[in-house]
């Protein structure tokens, strides 16, 4: 049986909390600009844990065909209505580990899925292995370094004590966050290239008045845009992102 946390009967509440926010808007920007460079030419694209479209319609917009998919019902149909417009858009229901055909893309986008999967290293070298010399892979994912320092900012010592385990899951905290210097180091074992990496929302999490996140957003976005790949910044993004190339 498949453990790996899908968001069938929380699709609305999953699309609200991520995108209906300045942590999600923000997210979804860096994420475009940490593309924009290795995304200039049409391309087949797919899309791994697409969820609600938000990036696959991004991708779509630029004239790349892009294949979507997502292993839960409900957020398909939400991704139905973002995408509608494109017809260079294909939506599948399966599980990452269901996709045969990743030979046939030139990128592969996986972000934010790591982080719910019950083996997601095992999932990076199912990439690896399935993809076609030369193909790219966008990879992002909750980063474990920046989450224990969030709980230290935030004074939850106990819950860091335990190893950030909490008693009861909450269906849309990441059952498992991933160190990103640990993610990177496989990736290259595997035998990938590291063409880029950047820190996604490194300051924009520990803004001591939240209020900031709205208000100063422009100044915000500007500030994560300059520091973003730089050390020791980039290492405090609340996601990780690495672009790398088989």
């Amino acid at each position: 049986m498949n453990n790996d946390r899908i968001f069938d009967g929380i699709a609305e509440t999953f699309s609200k909390n991520i995108y209906g926010t300045t942590k999600g808007r923000i997210r979804h920007t860096l994420l475009c600009d940490a593309l924009a460079p290795y995304i200039e030419t049409p391309m087949h694209v797919i899309e791994i844990g697409g969820g609600t479209g938000v990036m696959s319609a991004h991708l779509a917009s630029l004239g790349h065909s892009v294949v979507l998919t997502d292993a839960s019902k409900d957020v398909l149909l939400q991704a139905k209505t973002n995408v509608e417009a494109f017809e260079n858009v294909i939506l599948r229901q399966q599980y990452l580990q269901e996709i045969s055909d990743l030979k046939e893309y030139d990128l592969v986008v996986c972000h934010a899925v790591l982080e719910w999967l019950d083996s997601p290293f095992d999932a990076i070298a199912f990439l690896y292995q399935g993809m076609q010399k030369g193909a790219k892979l966008s990879l992002s994912f909750f980063n474990q370094d920046a989450n224990l320092f969030a709980n230290a900012i935030y004074g939850n010592f106990e819950y860091i004590a335990k190893g950030m385990k909490a008693k009861k899951q909450v269906r849309l905290n990441p059952k498992q966050p991933l160190s990103a210097s640990k993610v990177e180091a496989f990736c290259k074992s595997l035998g990938f290239n590291v063409r880029d990496k950047a820190g996604i929302r490194c300051f924009h999490d520990y803004m001591r008045d939240i209020s900031h996140q709205s208000s100063k957003y422009d100044e915000l976005l500007s500030l994560e845009r300059q520091y973003c790949r730089q050390e020791p910044y980039m290492w405090l993004g609340k996601y990780f992102h690495l672009l790398l190339e088989k």
